[in-house]
C-alpha cells in the first residue's frame, strides 16, 4: 500500500471516510486495507494503554451500511494479526459496544463499532472504546500516527468468536425500566397498557422495540422502519431530519400512541415525539430530560452545549431551580466537561447536546439513545398511572417566536485562522454597539445579546468542528426579530473578503 494519509480521516472523536463510490468527485479513502492498518494500529496503541498487557479482547460491531462486512472482516483481521482475540457482534448500536467493557460474565477490554452515523450511507467510520468511555480525539490522532507508521508489530495471532451481545445489553436496558417503574402490577410487564411507536429509520435501533419494549409488555405494533437497511429507503435515521419527524409525528396521531422514539443510525442519538404528535427534540428534549434529571438530582448541573436558547436557561435556572452550564459543540467535548465539573465537587448528572447526544452520570456517561429512551418511557409510565401526561413536565418551556442556523463558507486555504479572526473582530463589534451585549461565560466563539429595536435576541458566531464554515446561530423572541439581526450582521460581514455570505439569500439580502 503506498503512502495514505491517514490523518485526513481524523473526525473529532472518531475515525470517519468515504468506504463506497458515491457523489461525483468523491474518491474512496476507507477501503479494507486501511482499516486492517487501523485495527493494528488500535492494538499496539492499547498494549501502551494497558501498560503491555499480554492478551487483548476487543469487540467488534458494525450498523448496517453495505460496506459494513467488508470492513468488519478487515477489521477483525487487522487486531487477530496483531495478537487481538475478537469478539464479533455483527450488526449492533455504538453504545453497546461501550457496555461490553462493562457487562457479562467476561467483560472485553475494548470495542470498536464501525458506523458512519449520520453521514451518508457511502460512507462509513470508527468509534473506539475501553472501559473509560470513548477515546477522545488526541487518542485518536495517536493511532492514525501508528497506522500512518505502518505497524508491523505481529504476536501470536488472535482468535475470532462469535457472540450474540444486543441480548445482554437489551436484558440490561430491560432491569432499568422494570427497577424504575414504580406502579407496575406485573414486575416483568411494567409497560402493558403503553402504546409506543419506535421508528429507526432502518438503521440498528430496532432491537428497541422488539427485544426491549414489547418484552415489557408495551404496544409496539405500529412500529417502522425497524428492518436494518443500508440504503435507508424510507428516510434518514436521523432525529434533526425534518422528514423523519414528520413521518414519525403522523404515526404517532393516526395511532393514538402515548409516545414516538426516533433514533439515529448508529442508536447513540434519539428523539421524540409526545402523545399529540408535537416533535421533542433539541431544546424541548433537554428542557424534558432535565426536568427528570432535577427531580431526581436537585440542584444538579446541566451541561448543555453553546447553541441552546434563553428560555432553556431560564427553564432550569429558575423554573426547576438547576444549574444551566453552557459549552462548546462536540458531544465528547460537553461529556467531558460534565465529569470535569463533577471532578471540581460541582454535582452534574447530565450531559446533553441539541443534536440528540445524552449522557447520564449513572450509565457511565454514555452517550446512548436507547438509554435515554428508557428514561424518559420510566417517566412517562409512571406519570400515566397518576394520570398526568409527559409534555406537562415541559409546559412553561418559553418557546423562542423565530430561530435559524445560518452557515457560512470560508474560502481561505488556513480557515481556522481566518474563521477565528472574524469571530474575534465580531465581538469587538458587538461590544461597541449599543443595544448589543457580549454574553458572559460563553466557552464557544462570541455569544451575543441583541436588544436593539424588534430584535429581543441573540446571536451566536462559531467556527464548525469540522469544516471551513462559521455557523451563525440566530434566535429572536419578536416576529420579524431575526431578519433585523440578520442585516446587520450581513452589513458587518461584507468587508471579509474570505467569507462567501450566499447563504444569506434566505434573508433576501443578495
Amino acid at each position: 500500500m503506498e503512502q495514505f494519509n491517514f490523518k485526513a480521516l481524523h473526525n473529532g472523536s472518531d475515525i470517519r471516510g468515504i468506504a463506497r463510490k458515491g457523489l461525483k468527485g468523491e474518491q474512496v479513502n476507507f477501503g479494507p486495507e486501511v482499516i486492517e492498518k487501523l485495527g493494528r494500529a488500535f492494538v499496539i496503541w492499547l498494549q501502551t494503554y494497558f501498560s503491555g498487557k499480554d492478551k487483548l479482547r476487543i469487540s467488534v460491531g458494525r450498523d448496517c451500511r453495505h460496506s459494513g462486512a467488508e470492513l468488519s472482516e478487515a477489521l477483525c483481521k487487522g487486531l487477530t494479526v496483531a495478537g487481538a482475540d475478537v469478539v464479533d457482534f455483527g450488526l449492533a448500536s455504538t453504545p453497546a459496544m461501550f457496555m461490553s467493557t462493562q457487562l457479562g460474565d467476561n467483560p472485553v477490554d475494548a470495542g470498536i463499532m464501525i458506523t458512519g452515523s449520520h453521514a451518508p450511507q457511502n460512507h462509513n467510520g470508527l468509534k473506539f472504546f475501553t472501559s473509560e468511555g470513548g477515546l477522545d480525539k488526541n487518542d485518536i490522532n495517536e493511532i492514525l500516527e501508528l497506522a500512518e507508521n505502518n505497524p508491523h508489530k505481529v504476536r501470536h495471532k488472535g482468535s475470532i468468536v462469535r457472540e450474540d451481545f444486543m441480548k445482554t445489553y437489551s436484558e440490561y436496558l430491560s432491569d432499568v425500566v422494570k427497577k424504575g417503574v414504580k406502579h407496575a402490577e406485573v414486575y416483568d410487564k411494567p409497560l402493558e397498557g403503553l402504546k409506543i411507536v419506535v421508528d429507526a429509520g432502518n438503521g440498528c435501533g430496532g432491537f428497541f422495540a422488539t427485544e426491549v419494549l414489547q418484552s415489557l409488555g408495551a404496544d409496539v405494533s405500529e412500529s417502522q422502519f425497524l428492518e436494518p437497511d443500508g440504503d435507508f429507503p424510507n428516510h434518514a435515521p436521523d432525529p434533526e431530519d425534518t422528514t423523519a419527524i414528520v413521518s414519525l409525528s403522523n404515526k404517532v396521531k393516526e395511532s393514538n400512541a402515548d409516545l414516538g422514539v426516533i433514533f439515529d443510525t448508529d442508536v447513540d442519538r434519539t428523539g421524540f415525539v409526545d402523545d399529540t404528535g408535537k416533535p421533542v427534540n433539541r431544546n424541548s428534549l433537554i428542557a424534558l430530560m432535565s426536568a427528570i434529571v432535577l427531580k431526581e438530582h436537585p440542584e444538579s448541573t446541566i451541561v448543555t452545549d453553546s447553541i441552546t436558547s434563553d428560555g432553556l436557561s431560564w427553564f432550569i435556572n429558575e423554573h426547576l431551580g438547576g444549574k444551566h452550564h453552557r459549552y462548546q459543540r462536540g458531544y465528547k467535548n460537553v461529556i467531558n466537561e460534565a465529569v470535569r465539573l463533577n471532578g471540581i465537587g460541582q454535582e452534574t448528572w447530565l450531559a446533553i447536546e441539541t443534536s440528540g447526544h445524552a449522557a447520564f452520570k449513572e450509565n457511565y456517561f454514555l452517550d446512548d439513545g436507547a438509554y435515554t429512551a428508557i428514561k424518559l418511557i420510566i417517566t412517562l409510565a409512571n406519570l400515566r398511572s397518576k394520570g398526568k401526561r409527559l409534555n406537562e413536565l415541559i409546559k412553561d418551556l418559553p418557546d423562542s417566536v423565530d430561530s435559524c442556523e445560518v452557515r457560512l463558507m470560508i474560502t481561505s486555504s488556513d480557515y481556522i485562522q481566518a474563521g477565528s479572526d472574524i469571530i474575534s473582530e465580531t465581538g469587538i463589534m458587538a461590544g461597541n454597539k449599543s443595544n448589543w451585549d457580549l454574553l458572559p461565560e460563553n466557552y464557544e466563539g462570541v455569544r451575543v445579546k441583541c436588544s436593539g429595536p424588534g430584535q429581543d435576541g441573540w446571536f451566536l458566531l462559531r467556527l464548525s468542528l469540522h469544516d471551513p464554515v462559521l455557523a451563525l446561530n440566530i434566535e429572536s423572541n419578536e416576529s420579524g426579530g431575526v431578519q433585523k439581526i440578520a442585516e446587520e450582521l450581513f452589513d458587518f460581514f461584507g468587508r471579509f473578503e474570505n467569507l462567501d455570505l450566499s447563504a444569506f439569500k434566505r434573508f433576501g439580502l443578495l
